[in-house]
Protein backbone atom coordinates (compact mmCIF):
# COMPACT_ATOMS: atom_id res chain seq x y z
CA UNK A 1 0.00 0.00 0.00
CA UNK A 2 1.06 3.30 -0.67
CA UNK A 3 0.59 5.69 2.07
CA UNK A 4 0.71 9.81 1.60
CA UNK A 5 -0.01 12.39 4.17
CA UNK A 6 -1.15 15.93 3.73
CA UNK A 7 -0.18 18.41 6.26
CA UNK A 8 0.33 22.40 6.84
CA UNK A 9 -0.38 24.84 9.01
CA UNK A 10 -4.50 25.26 9.59
CA UNK A 11 -5.92 26.99 6.89
CA UNK A 12 -3.24 26.51 4.16
CA UNK A 13 -5.40 24.09 2.00
CA UNK A 14 -3.80 20.99 2.86
CA UNK A 15 -7.82 19.12 2.91
CA UNK A 16 -8.46 20.69 -0.67
CA UNK A 17 -4.81 18.99 -1.75
CA UNK A 18 -5.62 15.63 -0.58
CA UNK A 19 -8.73 15.74 -1.73
CA UNK A 20 -7.61 16.27 -5.16
CA UNK A 21 -4.86 13.93 -4.92
CA UNK A 22 -7.13 11.07 -4.13
CA UNK A 23 -9.26 12.03 -7.48
CA UNK A 24 -5.69 11.73 -9.25
CA UNK A 25 -5.25 8.62 -8.06
CA UNK A 26 -8.64 7.14 -9.03
CA UNK A 27 -8.45 8.60 -12.48
CA UNK A 28 -4.68 6.18 -12.90
CA UNK A 29 -6.41 2.93 -11.83
CA UNK A 30 -5.59 3.09 -7.77
CA UNK A 31 -8.22 2.10 -5.30
CA UNK A 32 -7.91 5.04 -3.18
CA UNK A 33 -9.10 6.14 0.32
CA UNK A 34 -8.64 9.83 1.26
CA UNK A 35 -8.87 9.52 5.07
CA UNK A 36 -9.15 12.77 7.75
CA UNK A 37 -7.93 12.56 11.02
CA UNK A 38 -7.99 16.02 11.41
CA UNK A 39 -10.09 16.74 14.60
CA UNK A 40 -11.90 19.53 13.09
CA UNK A 41 -12.86 17.39 9.94
CA UNK A 42 -13.44 19.24 6.64
CA UNK A 43 -12.89 16.80 3.97
CA UNK A 44 -16.47 15.90 3.69
CA UNK A 45 -16.80 19.83 3.35
CA UNK A 46 -14.28 19.70 0.52
CA UNK A 47 -15.89 16.56 -1.41
CA UNK A 48 -19.40 18.58 -0.47
CA UNK A 49 -20.75 14.79 0.45
CA UNK A 50 -21.91 13.71 3.87
CA UNK A 51 -19.07 11.47 5.17
CA UNK A 52 -18.59 9.11 8.41
CA UNK A 53 -16.52 6.83 10.51
CA UNK A 54 -16.58 3.85 7.63
CA UNK A 55 -15.43 4.59 4.07
CA UNK A 56 -17.83 5.80 1.68
CA UNK A 57 -17.01 5.71 -2.26
CA UNK A 58 -17.15 8.74 -4.16
CA UNK A 59 -16.52 7.98 -7.37
CA UNK A 60 -15.33 4.63 -9.30
CA UNK A 61 -12.15 3.87 -7.33
CA UNK A 62 -12.09 6.60 -4.90
CA UNK A 63 -13.64 6.61 -1.07
CA UNK A 64 -13.18 8.50 1.60
CA UNK A 65 -13.97 8.56 5.33
CA UNK A 66 -13.58 10.68 9.01
CA UNK A 67 -12.06 9.14 11.98
CA UNK A 68 -14.20 9.23 14.50
CA UNK A 69 -12.02 9.37 17.43
CA UNK A 70 -14.66 8.20 20.02
CA UNK A 71 -15.38 4.97 17.82
CA UNK A 72 -11.67 3.88 17.82
CA UNK A 73 -10.87 4.70 21.22
CA UNK A 74 -13.77 2.20 22.05
CA UNK A 75 -12.86 -0.27 19.99
CA UNK A 76 -8.68 -0.33 20.77
CA UNK A 77 -9.21 1.15 24.87
CA UNK A 78 -12.68 0.29 25.55
CA UNK A 79 -11.70 -1.72 28.73
CA UNK A 80 -9.47 0.62 29.79
CA UNK A 81 -11.43 3.38 29.62
CA UNK A 82 -14.01 1.72 31.56
CA UNK A 83 -11.52 0.54 34.37
CA UNK A 84 -10.75 4.21 34.33
CA UNK A 85 -14.46 5.59 34.53
CA UNK A 86 -15.03 3.17 37.72
CA UNK A 87 -11.66 4.44 39.18
CA UNK A 88 -12.81 8.19 39.12
CA UNK A 89 -16.41 7.78 39.68
CA UNK A 90 -15.20 5.67 43.29
CA UNK A 91 -13.30 8.47 43.87
CA UNK A 92 -16.54 10.84 43.85
CA UNK A 93 -16.75 11.72 40.51
CA UNK A 94 -20.10 12.03 38.29
CA UNK A 95 -20.29 9.66 35.52
CA UNK A 96 -20.15 12.32 32.56
CA UNK A 97 -16.82 14.27 34.11
CA UNK A 98 -15.67 10.38 34.52
CA UNK A 99 -16.28 9.42 31.31
CA UNK A 100 -14.91 12.95 29.94
CA UNK A 101 -11.41 12.42 32.40
CA UNK A 102 -10.84 8.63 31.32
CA UNK A 103 -10.20 9.72 27.57
CA UNK A 104 -6.21 10.84 27.87
CA UNK A 105 -4.86 14.06 26.21
CA UNK A 106 -3.56 13.10 23.15
CA UNK A 107 -5.60 9.57 22.50
CA UNK A 108 -7.41 11.15 19.45
CA UNK A 109 -4.14 11.61 17.53
CA UNK A 110 -2.99 8.40 18.38
CA UNK A 111 -5.75 6.50 17.73
CA UNK A 112 -5.65 8.30 14.34
CA UNK A 113 -2.46 6.15 14.14
CA UNK A 114 -4.11 2.62 14.69
CA UNK A 115 -6.57 3.13 12.11
CA UNK A 116 -3.90 3.67 9.44
CA UNK A 117 -2.38 0.44 10.99
CA UNK A 118 -5.45 -1.47 10.34
CA UNK A 119 -6.13 0.03 6.67
CA UNK A 120 -2.46 -1.22 6.06
CA UNK A 121 -2.86 -4.30 7.83
CA UNK A 122 -6.52 -5.10 5.74
CA UNK A 123 -4.80 -4.22 2.18
CA UNK A 124 -8.27 -3.31 0.87
CA UNK A 125 -7.07 -0.28 -0.65
CA UNK A 126 -3.54 0.47 -2.84
CA UNK A 127 -3.71 4.01 -1.89
CA UNK A 128 -4.35 5.54 1.42
CA UNK A 129 -4.26 9.25 2.14
CA UNK A 130 -3.92 11.31 4.92
CA UNK A 131 -5.45 14.65 5.25
CA UNK A 132 -3.47 15.26 9.21
CA UNK A 133 -3.87 17.24 11.71
CA UNK A 134 -2.43 20.72 11.70
CA UNK A 135 1.43 20.59 11.45
CA UNK A 136 1.64 16.81 11.74
CA UNK A 137 1.35 17.34 15.21
CA UNK A 138 0.48 13.07 15.13
CA UNK A 139 3.42 12.33 13.48
CA UNK A 140 5.63 14.10 16.59
CA UNK A 141 3.71 10.45 18.09
CA UNK A 142 6.58 8.66 16.40
CA UNK A 143 8.59 9.30 19.18
CA UNK A 144 6.48 7.17 21.76
CA UNK A 145 7.58 3.47 20.44
CA UNK A 146 11.09 4.66 21.34
CA UNK A 147 10.21 5.82 24.79
CA UNK A 148 7.34 3.97 25.58
CA UNK A 149 9.10 0.51 24.43
CA UNK A 150 12.12 0.95 27.13
CA UNK A 151 9.14 1.25 29.71
CA UNK A 152 7.10 -1.61 28.28
CA UNK A 153 9.91 -4.31 28.38
CA UNK A 154 11.75 -3.31 31.38
CA UNK A 155 8.63 -2.61 33.79
CA UNK A 156 5.21 -3.20 32.27
CA UNK A 157 5.47 -6.65 31.56
CA UNK A 158 6.98 -7.71 35.07
CA UNK A 159 4.37 -5.56 36.95
CA UNK A 160 1.55 -7.14 34.24
CA UNK A 161 2.40 -10.73 35.54
CA UNK A 162 2.69 -10.09 38.97
CA UNK A 163 -0.26 -8.35 38.82
CA UNK A 164 -2.03 -11.12 37.26
CA UNK A 165 -0.72 -13.76 39.93
CA UNK A 166 -1.79 -11.78 43.16
CA UNK A 167 -5.04 -9.96 41.39
CA UNK A 168 -7.20 -13.46 42.93
CA UNK A 169 -5.35 -13.05 46.37
CA UNK A 170 -5.34 -9.21 46.78
CA UNK A 171 -8.79 -8.66 45.28
CA UNK A 172 -10.80 -9.71 48.05
CA UNK A 173 -9.27 -7.13 50.56
CA UNK A 174 -8.73 -4.29 47.86
CA UNK A 175 -12.36 -3.74 46.87
CA UNK A 176 -13.90 -3.06 50.09
CA UNK A 177 -11.30 -0.60 50.70
CA UNK A 178 -10.64 1.37 47.56
CA UNK A 179 -14.12 0.96 46.37
CA UNK A 180 -13.31 -0.23 42.54
CA UNK A 181 -11.85 -3.47 41.78
CA UNK A 182 -7.90 -4.34 40.33
CA UNK A 183 -7.36 -4.25 36.86
CA UNK A 184 -8.65 -7.22 35.17
CA UNK A 185 -6.50 -9.47 32.17
CA UNK A 186 -8.48 -7.70 29.63
CA UNK A 187 -7.14 -4.01 30.93
CA UNK A 188 -3.85 -5.40 31.80
CA UNK A 189 -3.21 -6.36 27.49
CA UNK A 190 -4.77 -3.29 26.33
CA UNK A 191 -1.40 -0.81 26.82
CA UNK A 192 0.93 -3.71 25.76
CA UNK A 193 -1.03 -4.70 22.80
CA UNK A 194 -1.93 -1.22 22.13
CA UNK A 195 1.93 -0.29 22.00
CA UNK A 196 3.00 -3.19 19.96
CA UNK A 197 0.68 -1.29 17.04
CA UNK A 198 1.91 1.37 17.27
CA UNK A 199 5.49 0.41 17.14
CA UNK A 200 4.90 -1.87 13.81
CA UNK A 201 2.73 1.19 12.15
CA UNK A 202 6.24 3.14 13.04
CA UNK A 203 8.25 0.55 10.31
CA UNK A 204 5.42 1.39 8.05
CA UNK A 205 6.02 5.37 8.28
CA UNK A 206 9.39 5.72 8.30
CA UNK A 207 9.82 3.30 5.03
CA UNK A 208 10.17 5.61 2.07
CA UNK A 209 9.01 3.24 -0.79
CA UNK A 210 5.89 3.29 1.03
CA UNK A 211 5.15 6.18 2.77
CA UNK A 212 5.97 10.12 1.70
CA UNK A 213 4.65 13.40 3.20
CA UNK A 214 3.53 16.07 1.37
CA UNK A 215 3.60 19.67 2.70
CA UNK A 216 1.24 22.63 2.15
CA UNK A 217 2.01 25.72 2.33
CA UNK A 218 1.15 28.99 1.34
CA UNK A 219 3.80 32.09 0.57
CA UNK A 220 3.52 33.52 3.58
CA UNK A 221 6.62 34.30 6.44
CA UNK A 222 4.29 32.80 9.40
CA UNK A 223 3.35 29.62 7.14
CA UNK A 224 6.92 28.86 5.24
CA UNK A 225 8.13 29.02 8.77
CA UNK A 226 5.98 26.30 10.33
CA UNK A 227 6.23 24.13 6.95
CA UNK A 228 10.07 24.22 7.65
CA UNK A 229 9.84 23.68 11.62
CA UNK A 230 7.16 20.65 10.71
CA UNK A 231 9.84 19.50 7.91
CA UNK A 232 12.49 19.26 10.48
CA UNK A 233 10.63 17.15 12.92
CA UNK A 234 9.71 14.61 9.90
CA UNK A 235 13.26 14.16 9.42
CA UNK A 236 13.67 13.57 13.02
CA UNK A 237 11.68 10.55 12.68
CA UNK A 238 13.18 9.38 10.01
CA UNK A 239 9.59 10.27 7.68
CA UNK A 240 10.00 10.94 4.49
CA UNK A 241 9.26 14.10 2.40
CA UNK A 242 8.52 13.78 -1.24
CA UNK A 243 6.79 17.49 -2.38
CA UNK A 244 6.24 20.69 -1.68
CA UNK A 245 2.94 21.85 -2.78
CA UNK A 246 2.89 26.04 -2.72
CA UNK A 247 -0.80 27.02 -2.62
CA UNK A 248 -3.11 30.78 -2.70
CA UNK A 249 -0.64 31.75 -4.86
CA UNK A 250 -1.92 35.48 -7.07
CA UNK A 251 -1.90 35.08 -10.22
CA UNK A 252 -0.17 37.46 -12.75
CA UNK A 253 -4.03 38.15 -14.38
CA UNK A 254 -4.78 39.94 -11.16
CA UNK A 255 -3.74 43.55 -11.67
CA UNK A 256 -6.24 45.33 -9.41
CA UNK A 257 -3.66 47.65 -7.68
CA UNK A 258 -5.29 46.94 -4.06
CA UNK A 259 -2.98 43.26 -4.54
CA UNK A 260 0.68 45.17 -5.98
CA UNK A 261 1.97 44.85 -2.29
CA UNK A 262 0.46 41.63 -1.61
CA UNK A 263 1.76 40.25 -4.97
CA UNK A 264 5.21 41.64 -4.52
CA UNK A 265 5.91 39.97 -0.75
CA UNK A 266 4.35 36.61 -2.31
CA UNK A 267 7.14 36.56 -4.61
CA UNK A 268 9.92 36.45 -1.98
CA UNK A 269 8.52 33.80 -0.49
CA UNK A 270 7.53 31.59 -3.47
CA UNK A 271 11.62 32.04 -3.70
CA UNK A 272 11.85 31.47 -0.13
CA UNK A 273 9.94 28.37 -0.51
CA UNK A 274 11.82 27.35 -3.50
CA UNK A 275 15.35 28.12 -1.57
CA UNK A 276 14.68 26.94 2.23
CA UNK A 277 13.22 23.18 0.53
CA UNK A 278 15.45 22.46 -2.09
CA UNK A 279 15.99 19.92 -3.59
CA UNK A 280 12.52 18.50 -2.80
CA UNK A 281 9.83 19.35 -5.53
CA UNK A 282 7.44 22.15 -5.18
CA UNK A 283 4.86 22.74 -6.90
CA UNK A 284 2.50 26.01 -7.28
CA UNK A 285 -0.52 26.11 -7.16
CA UNK A 286 -2.82 29.50 -8.32
CA UNK A 287 -5.25 31.52 -5.66
CA UNK A 288 -8.74 30.69 -7.64
CA UNK A 289 -11.39 33.10 -7.66
CA UNK A 290 -13.96 30.46 -6.29
CA UNK A 291 -14.23 28.23 -3.12
CA UNK A 292 -12.34 24.92 -3.41
CA UNK A 293 -15.58 22.67 -2.72
CA UNK A 294 -17.21 19.97 -4.51
CA UNK A 295 -15.95 17.52 -7.30
CA UNK A 296 -16.13 20.79 -10.07
CA UNK A 297 -13.34 22.75 -8.62
CA UNK A 298 -11.54 19.86 -7.13
CA UNK A 299 -11.36 18.59 -11.13
CA UNK A 300 -9.33 21.71 -11.40
CA UNK A 301 -7.11 21.62 -8.98
CA UNK A 302 -6.10 18.04 -9.53
CA UNK A 303 -5.25 19.58 -13.12
CA UNK A 304 -3.22 22.14 -11.90
CA UNK A 305 -1.20 19.65 -9.49
CA UNK A 306 -1.08 16.57 -11.68
CA UNK A 307 -2.35 17.07 -15.46
CA UNK A 308 -0.36 13.68 -17.22
CA UNK A 309 1.12 12.28 -13.29
CA UNK A 310 0.56 9.39 -11.59
CA UNK A 311 -0.36 11.51 -8.06
CA UNK A 312 0.47 8.43 -6.28
CA UNK A 313 4.42 8.36 -7.43
CA UNK A 314 7.18 9.10 -4.96
CA UNK A 315 8.22 12.81 -6.31
CA UNK A 316 11.01 12.45 -4.26
CA UNK A 317 13.52 9.54 -3.42
CA UNK A 318 16.42 11.13 -1.69
CA UNK A 319 16.31 12.05 2.27
CA UNK A 320 17.08 16.04 2.08
CA UNK A 321 17.46 16.59 5.83
CA UNK A 322 18.43 13.97 8.70
CA UNK A 323 19.37 14.08 12.40
CA UNK A 324 21.75 11.33 13.44
CA UNK A 325 22.59 10.59 17.29
CA UNK A 326 26.20 10.18 17.98
CA UNK A 327 27.26 8.04 20.67
CA UNK A 328 28.11 10.69 22.99
CA UNK A 329 24.56 11.56 22.87
CA UNK A 330 25.30 14.87 20.47
CA UNK A 331 23.75 15.21 17.23
CA UNK A 332 24.64 15.35 13.88
CA UNK A 333 22.51 17.19 11.31
CA UNK A 334 22.78 16.10 7.78
CA UNK A 335 21.80 17.99 5.01
CA UNK A 336 21.80 17.39 1.09
CA UNK A 337 23.75 19.41 -0.84
CA UNK A 338 24.62 17.80 -4.06
CA UNK A 339 27.63 19.55 -5.70
CA UNK A 340 28.07 21.92 -3.24
CA UNK A 341 31.76 21.76 -1.90
CA UNK A 342 32.11 22.47 1.64
CA UNK A 343 34.48 25.92 0.87
CA UNK A 344 31.10 27.81 -0.58
CA UNK A 345 29.16 26.80 2.82
CA UNK A 346 28.98 29.57 5.49
CA UNK A 347 27.02 28.47 8.75
CA UNK A 348 25.58 30.20 11.60
CA UNK A 349 22.43 30.04 13.67
CA UNK A 350 20.26 32.34 15.64
CA UNK A 351 17.90 31.02 18.10
CA UNK A 352 16.24 27.92 16.35
CA UNK A 353 17.20 28.84 13.11
CA UNK A 354 20.00 26.94 11.52
CA UNK A 355 21.48 29.94 8.46
CA UNK A 356 23.01 27.93 5.66
CA UNK A 357 24.62 31.10 2.78
CA UNK A 358 25.91 29.41 -0.42
CA UNK A 359 27.21 32.11 -2.74
CA UNK A 360 24.35 34.35 -3.01
CA UNK A 361 21.73 31.98 -1.68
CA UNK A 362 20.76 31.63 1.67
CA UNK A 363 18.96 28.74 3.19
CA UNK A 364 16.52 28.78 6.79
CA UNK A 365 16.46 25.73 8.71
CA UNK A 366 14.39 25.58 11.56
CA UNK A 367 15.65 23.00 14.04
CA UNK A 368 14.07 20.76 16.01
CA UNK A 369 13.96 21.33 19.84
CA UNK A 370 16.79 18.69 20.25
CA UNK A 371 19.12 20.51 18.36
CA UNK A 372 17.88 24.33 18.91
CA UNK A 373 19.40 24.24 22.61
CA UNK A 374 22.62 23.13 21.01
CA UNK A 375 25.67 25.15 18.98
CA UNK A 376 27.16 23.94 15.96
CA UNK A 377 30.95 22.67 16.61
CA UNK A 378 31.97 21.49 13.17
CA UNK A 379 30.59 20.53 9.78
CA UNK A 380 32.42 18.62 6.53
CA UNK A 381 31.06 17.67 3.58
CA UNK A 382 30.37 14.08 2.65
CA UNK A 383 28.94 12.25 -0.30
CA UNK A 384 26.63 15.60 -0.85
CA UNK A 385 25.50 15.65 2.52
CA UNK A 386 26.79 18.90 5.15
CA UNK A 387 27.21 17.29 7.89
CA UNK A 388 26.96 19.41 10.74
CA UNK A 389 27.98 18.48 14.53
CA UNK A 390 25.94 20.14 17.33
CA UNK A 391 27.28 19.57 20.55
CA UNK A 392 25.86 21.33 24.21
CA UNK A 393 27.43 24.80 25.38
CA UNK A 394 30.48 24.30 27.70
Amino acid sequence: MRVILMTGKGGVGKTSVAAATGLRCAEEGHKTLVLSTDPAHSLADSFDLELSHEPRQIKPNLWGAELDALRELEGNWGAVKRYITDVLQARGLDGVAAEELAILPGMDEIFSLVRMKRHYDEGEFEVLIIDSAPTGTALRLLSLPEVAGWYMRRFYKPFQAVSVALRPLVEPLFRPIAGFSLPNQEVMDAPYEFYEQIEALEKILTDPTKTSVRLVTNPERMVIKESLRAHAYLCLYNVSTDLVVANRIIPDTVTDPFFKRWKENQEEHRQEIHDNFRPLPVKEVPLYSEEMCGLAALERLKETLYAGEDAAQVYYKETTLRVVQQPDNNYSLEVYLPGIPKHQVELSKTGDELNIRIGNHRRNLVLPQSLALLQPSGAKMEEDYLKIRFSSVS
